[in-house]
């Protein structure tokens, strides 16, 4: 709850208004709070050591469930 003096003050200006006052701590990426950017950051990684242990990119692709293509995407990153 507000204090008293800062509700008047605040209500001068929006009185009757919706107002939304977001938190002032910085924004959390994608995937930290869950673990899943570190997850797919460990993947990725792995992905890239197996290639440079020449394993092929299909092979790549069907262990990881990936498409080719995306197997590529992330190698040339």
């Amino acid at each position: 709850m507000l204090p008293q003096d800062l509700l008047e003050e605040v209500q001068k200006y929006a009185q009757g208004e919706i107002l939304y006052i977001p938190k002032t701590r910085e924004h959390i990426k994608w995937g930290e709070k869950s673990g899943a950017r570190s997850y797919y950051r460990q993947r990725n990684e792995e992905i890239r050591e197996k290639y440079m242990q020449k394993i092929p990119v299909a092979r790549l692709a069907d262990e990881y469930c990936l498409s080719e293509d995306m197997i590529r995407k992330i190698l040339f990153r």
